[in-house]
């Protein structure tokens, strides 16, 4: 299971440096997917029991959604012209 949170630290910074050299509008998000990409190698390196793997991904998710919820419901604007 630590491997798999490696694999996610290889391809959140993968995304990362992708946002950075986007330009000066994805910088936000480039740092955004940096912090993820360090929290992932960090993971992937305590040797942790599966199950606490699991616990920390279930919580990961539910952060995320939760956000994402929020952002696209009161943040993101939409419609023609923006």
């Amino acid at each position: 299971m630590d491997r798999m949170f490696r694999v996610l630290a290889f391809w959140t910074g993968i995304f990362a440096v992708m946002f950075y050299v986007g330009g000066e509008k994805m910088h936000v998000m480039a740092l955004l997917f940096f912090a993820q990409f360090g929290f992932f190698l960090l993971l992937g390196y305590l040797r942790l029991s599966e199950r606490m793997y699991m616990y920390i991904f279930g919580a990961y998710l539910t952060i995320f959604f939760a956000a994402f919820t929020y952002y696209t419901t009161f943040v993101m604007q939409t419609g023609a012209g923006h």
